[in-house]
């Protein structure tokens, strides 16, 4: 079985491009390269954030003086188009509390693109990164068309130092992904996830064209074509989106039979004041769902694909860190550029309030080090300085870390909670970590 052939895992993602060592400590990295001095608007910090913490609790000054230094970001999100041709229920960007997309450009401009080239550059000069990911990102990044994309790539390439290895990644529906599109994009160096919910049907329930019409038929062809030989060394993976009235194996199988490198299973974004959907009397239906999952995967006798979620779980119970802001408790080292150039914490946060991934900065006006000593980007990474009370008594808090971020908003006093499918990944925790240390009792003692 997989636990048996392999204790060392790699990540390698639709959505994270880096490939952090199974030994990586990110609070710890960048410590020795001081971060220049920078200052933090107001209006970034507190007045247009609801969640008192971080906003109004966290003291960075103090964490610095601390001798805490931030991680640098190696993680670049372009939102290079706004709008999407799909109408996903579920979508946290358009169908959640965060409407900013109403008011920015529809596409990232040449002159926005070529600022963040520029000041992805300064940032990776200043800390010295030797590799940094790059991901184009919307709405649905192919609404922008191949050429603008393909200019947009070669700008960034151009301007960061031949020091530092640039991993191009995108992440889209699929939908536009023709042979000659796919082929120029691979030709480029651009490694594409796309985004599936399963079978036919619970896909085409959930991920449809605005007429209602289901998507899975168009994005089969997308799987066809980057599945093939040709493609298939641009194929990063399939995500998934857990639907819990969907049956588990038969939603796995049916994103194996494309064959994808990776799996990334995300649960639905929700928090506190929008609960997810649950079944009636099931109130750990996502974590049993993924424990059926997680059994059927790694009872094979040979790995079929990687699946991020299980492979960081497992990773932690080995002593490792995590590369995911799902569980674990490394640092968060991404940042968003808007269409309009604002830079932005993970777009997720969407979820929760209008406004709640601003730090005030923009590549049009300032380097990325402006963002790093934002309150919100400071929270994900301090490790368990983070974490609620609640959360540090729980015997497994190094393990989860409270969940993913969005999923510990609560009105009035913001993050400082645990996930809101707290009660599902402790029962996932707990078997994943019974599973392996049955395989492998040496790593118990």
């Amino acid at each position: 079985m997989i636990g048996r052939a392999s204790l060392f895992l790699t990540a390698d993602l639709p959505l994270s491009l880096l490939r952090w060592p199974r030994h990586y400590d990110g609070e710890k990295c960048g410590r020795h390269i001081p971060m220049r001095s920078t200052r933090v608007s107001a209006t970034s910090v507190g007045i247009h954030h609801p969640a008192i913490w971080p906003y109004r609790q966290l003291d960075v000054a103090a964490l610095r003086g601390e001798g805490w230094e931030p991680t640098p970001f190696r993680e670049f999100v372009l939102k290079v188009h706004q709008l999407c041709n799909l109408a996903c229920d579920y979508c946290y960007v358009y169908e959640m509390a965060d409407q900013s997309w109403r008011d920015r450009p529809k596409l990232m401009s040449t002159a926005v693109w070529q600022a963040a080239a520029r000041r992805i550059a300064e940032h990776v000069r200043d800390h010295r990164l030797t590799q940094i990911g790059v991901i184009l990102h919307g709405g649905e990044p192919l609404l922008a068309g191949p050429d603008r994309l393909l200019r947009l790539i070669a700008d960034v390439r151009a301007a960061i130092p031949e020091s530092c290895t640039v991993d191009i990644g995108m992440q889209t529906n699929g939908v536009l992904l023709t042979e000659n599109v796919a082929t120029r994009l691979a030709d480029a160096g651009v490694r594409i996830g796309v985004s599936l919910d399963g079978t036919a049907e619970s896909h085409d329930r959930r991920r449809r064209f605005r007429n209602g019409a289901g998507s899975h038929a168009a994005l089969e062809r997308a799987l066809d074509l980057l599945r093939s030989p040709r493609l298939r060394p641009a194929f990063a993976g399939i995500l998934c989106t857990v639907d819990v009235d969907a049956d588990p194996v038969d939603t796995y199988e049916s994103l194996l039979r494309h064959r994808p490198p990776h799996i990334d299973l995300l649960l639905p974004h929700a928090n506190w004041a929008s609960p997810p959907y649950r079944p009636a009397g099931r109130a750990e239906a996502y974590g049993r769902w993924l424990i059926e999952v997680f059994d059927r995967w790694y009872s094979t006798t040979s790995q079929e694909t990687g699946i991020r979620l299980f492979e960081e779980i497992m990773d932690l119970v080995l002593g490792g860190y995590s590369r995911s802001e799902q569980v674990g408790l490394s640092p968060i080292a991404v940042a968003v550029v808007e269409s309009d150039g604002s830079i932005e914490q993970v777009d997720s946060l969407k979820s929760a309030y209008p406004g709640a991934c601003v730090t005030g900065s923009s590549v049009l006006t300032d380097p990325f080090d402006s963002a790093l000593e934002h309150p919100g980007v400071v929270a994900r990474q301090i490790g368990i300085r983070a974490l609620s009370a609640e959360c540090i008594e729980c015997p497994v808090h190094r393990l989860c870390g409270a969940g993913h971020y969005a999923h510990r908003y609560r009105p009035g006093d913001g993050f400082r909670h645990p996930t809101v499918y707290c009660d599902d990944m402790l029962v996932l925790i707990g078997h994943i970590r019974r599973r392996l240390t049955a395989d492998h009792p040496e790593i118990g003692t």
